[in-house]
C-alpha cells in the first residue's frame, strides 16, 4: 500500500546551482524548510500549511531551539525526517478533505 505527495518536493529533485550557495527557486505559494536532526533534508511545502495548528507547533519549537538566527539561514524545523513527512501526509489529506466538503 503506497501513498502519493502531491505537493511536497525534496530538495534532490529540484536542480541546485553547485557554483554558488543560491538555491532554486521555491514554487509560488509554497516556502522552504529545512528537517532534521543530525543531516537536514530540504522540503518545500504549501503556504496553507502555516495555518495549521500542527504546524504553528513545529515553528514554535523551531523558534525555542534555534531562535532567529540559525547557521542554517533558512528555516529548520527541529524533528526527524519521518516525523516532518508523516505530519505532511495529515495536513495534505486534511486539506483534501476540508476542499471536498467545501
Amino acid at each position: 500500500m503506497g501513498f502519493r505527495l502531491p505537493r511536497i518536493v525534496n530538495a534532490k529533485s529540484l536542480k541546485r546551482n553547485l557554483s554558488s550557495s543560491e538555491m532554486t527557486m521555491v514554487p509560488k505559494g509554497h516556502f522552504a524548510v529545512y528537517v532534521g536532526e543530525d543531516e537536514k533534508k530540504r522540503f518545500v511545502v504549501p503556504i496553507s500549511f502555516l495555518k495549521h495548528p500542527s504546524f504553528q507547533n513545529l515553528l514554535s519549537e523551531a523558534e525555542e531551539e534555534f531562535g532567529f538566527n540559525h547557521p542554517m539561514g533558512a528555516l529548520t524545523i527541529p524533528c526527524s525526517k519521518e516525523t516532518f513527512v508523516n505530519l505532511i501526509c495529515s495536513l495534505q489529506s486534511s486539506l483534501e478533505e476540508m476542499m471536498k466538503i467545501g
